[in-house]
């Protein structure tokens, strides 16, 4: 889709850097822009809709990210949200600020 001029965003529970690092290296250099939604543990938790974290927890969900799977934080991303502290407004801004920035859109 980039190929063809398309802007492509896209959400992926990845945990590992190692992961992530393949994703960017299918893109060519500077396509790629990992935003990396930051939020305590606790908060994902009481945010949790699904009972997903509650399930995991109680061992009925196995490997879950931050239970009883890591999760390797992104080293150099291009843009950190504290999606506990930064309303959702201010987070959109973030990011059309960084594709204002980048000359993805004016």
């Amino acid at each position: 889709m980039t190929e063809a001029g398309v802007i492509v965003l896209t959400a992926f529970i990845s945990p590992f850097r190692d992961d992530r690092g393949a994703a960017r290296k299918l893109v060519p250099h500077g396509d790629f822009m990992e935003i990396y939604c930051k939020c305590p543990l606790e908060v994902c938790e009481s945010r949790d809709t699904k009972g997903l974290y509650k399930r995991a927890r109680a061992g009925e969900i196995s490997f879950f990210t931050g239970i009883d799977s890591i999760y390797e934080e992104p080293i150099k991303p291009e843009l950190t949200i504290e999606t506990h502290i930064q309303s959702l407004e201010e987070s959109i801004n973030s990011v059309i600020m960084l594709l204002r920035d980048r000359g993805v859109i004016q």
